[in-house]
């Protein structure tokens, strides 16, 4: 079974989920405040010890909500991630659609 492709998006299947795994493995880590404590001290060192990929490891130096999305990021994980910069699941939204956080709350709501 083919998935529909969704413009601008990337659709979480087995693919991306294998892909991702090392990724969304170190950000589950981070419900653990020692975890997020030793990857704000090194986080070279932390990514290496998940053995994330070059793309995975550029994503999160550069922090690219839509390039750790790419690299098999699942958002529910990357919240975790988005927590240690002070940013919630609303503001990893708002970088998926291209929206501001204002915009994206507000597309939200007319859809309620």
């Amino acid at each position: 079974m083919t998935l529909p492709e969704i413009p601008g998006t990337t659709v979480f299947d087995g693919r991306q989920a294998m892909k991702g795994y090392p990724l969304n493995k170190m950000c589950y880590s981070f419900n653990s405040a020692e975890n997020r404590e030793a990857f704000r001290r090194d986080e070279a060192a932390y990514c290496a010890r998940y053995g994330l990929s070059a793309e995975q490891r550029e994503a999160i130096a550069q922090r690219n909500v839509l390039g750790l999305l790419a690299a098999g990021g699942n958002v529910y994980y990357l919240a975790k991630f988005a927590g240690i910069l002070g940013l919630d699941v609303q503001d990893l939204g708002a970088a998926q659609t291209g929206l501001s956080k204002e915009e994206f709350k507000a597309r939200l709501k007319a859809q309620a």
